[in-house]
């Protein structure tokens, strides 16, 4: 079966001359599947077997052809394997490699050429060098019909080629045009989103600028406050100077109590020695009593003193026990407030010198956080004056551009939160050191009462 659609053959002509070459034209379709065992020959008309060709010839294609596409080619006999002149009718035939006929041509015919006055002269072509070399032109005879038909055949390629790059450059224009149409509605896009994101960025400007201000006038609210805890602190200071102050004279008024328990004690053995003495003198007495009976009456009444002097002695020596024992007491419960006061001081001068610490580190965050909000808001104004001649690095820019505003916001919460919270922190422990002082000096006060309250005694 014939496959025309896949192979056609072009300007086949009606005669062709035996002494020359013949070139079959034809044209393989995105259906066709070439192989390059595919081959063309020339058969008689009449023939029933692909074996029967006169001649033929590999069926070649250009370079750089892909498979699936159409293409043009063209495939040469020579002349010395063409069969002689004759009425014969002879026809080319496509061949695939399965031996299957593709494609059949119309009938022509090989003839000898026509007499002289069907024949043509023509001036043979050279190159420049031969004909600075100065010889003679040579002139070339060659039929009539042979000539009408190369100049046919090179008409039909040109009108061929005419028509395939006019069907180029109307694609190109029409791709072209639409290629224009899609770029300027891009543009145009572009363009729009371009206008709303300059208004959207100098919305932003002013908000961060509004929110600069707001930051600053905040910051002159920290800085007062920030003054007034300064001058609480050296309040607290000079407070805790007067409090080693007050503890240094508790310290001196326990030593002097000290010494007078110690004076105390002494008196007391002093006394135990006088009281063995008087029983030592009313054994005496006694002694004397049996020996001399008539001085009965005065050692008795000598005796009876003696014995309420040693009564008076004694309660005197039960008094100075309990008072002893009492010292012993305010003794033991003054070293322990002197203790608490030395923890409650050393509590209160770690505080201060965290409270210092944090107002510092509170001082350069936001002194950093100041110089970032000038920075950016310097950055956001070149931007924006760089929008109008940078229309190619819009994204990156605005991507940079959230990111920024992004950690701006989060920063900002993040200080307001440590901010509260130092505020907080630092008002809690004023109050705590306040009432620690007030509690310190109600204790001095009840110290100096209770000492007021001995000292008649």
């Amino acid at each position: 079966m014939e496959k025309q659609a896949k192979v056609v053959f072009r300007n086949v002509g009606q005669l062709y001359f035996p002494q020359t070459r013949v070139e079959c034209h034809y044209s393989l379709t995105s259906e066709h599947h070439w192989n390059s065992k595919d081959w063309i020959g020339i058969f008689e008309v009449g023939w029933s077997s692909v074996k029967e060709y006169c001649t033929y010839t590999w069926a070649l294609v250009p370079e750089g052809y892909n498979e699936g596409t159409n293409v043009n080619s063209c495939a040469l006999f020579q002349a010395y394997y063409l069969p002689r002149p004759s009425a014969v009718e002879y026809q080319f035939v496509y061949v695939d490699e399965k031996g299957e006929v593709c494609a059949r041509s119309r009938h022509f015919t090989f003839c000898a050429p026509k007499p002289l006055e069907e024949l043509e002269t023509m001036k043979e072509e050279r190159g420049e060098e031969e004909e600075e070399d100065g010889d003679e032109e040579m002139l070339l005879v060659i039929p009539r019909a042979q000539l009408l038909q190369s100049r046919l055949e090179k008409c039909l390629k040109e009108q061929a080629d005419l028509k395939q790059a006019v069907e180029m450059a109307k694609h190109e224009k029409e791709t072209e045009n639409e290629n224009n149409q899609g770029e300027r509605r891009q543009w145009e896009r572009e363009r729009e989103a371009m206008k709303e994101e300059i208004s959207e960025l100098r919305e932003n400007l002013r908000h961060n600028w509004d929110r600069l201000k707001r930051m600053q006038g905040k910051h002159k609210d920290v800085k007062y406050t920030q003054e007034s805890l300064s001058s609480e602190l050296s309040n607290l200071l000079t407070e805790k100077v007067e409090s080693h102050q007050q503890i240094k004279e508790l310290e001196d008024d326990i030593k002097v109590l000290t010494e007078r328990g110690k004076e105390t004690n002494t008196e007391l053995e002093r006394m135990k020695e006088r009281v063995k003495k008087m029983s030592n003198q009313m054994k005496y007495e006694e002694e004397k009593k049996k020996s001399l009976q008539g001085e009965s009456e005065a050692a008795v009444a000598e005796v009876r003193g003696l014995q309420e002097r040693l009564e008076a002695s004694e309660h005197v020596a039960e008094s100075m026990r309990r008072e002893l024992i009492e010292l012993g007491v305010q003794q033991s419960h003054q070293h322990a407030e002197l203790h608490q006061a030395r923890l409650q001081v050393a509590q209160l001068t770690l505080q201060l010198s965290e409270e210092n610490l944090a107002l510092r580190e509170a001082r350069a965050n936001w002194a950093q956080e100041r110089e970032a909000y000038k920075q950016s808001a310097e950055v956001d104004k070149k931007k924006l004056q760089e929008l109008s001649c940078e229309v190619q690095k819009k994204e990156e820019w605005l991507q940079e551009e959230r990111v920024e505003r992004e950690k701006l916001e989060v920063e900002l919460g993040s200080e307001r939160d440590c901010n509260r919270v130092l505020l907080s922190d630092t008002t809690r422990e004023v109050q705590e050191l306040k009432a620690g002082l007030r509690t310190a000096q109600r204790e001095r006060e009840r110290s100096q009462m209770e000492k007021q309250a001995r000292s008649p005694h």
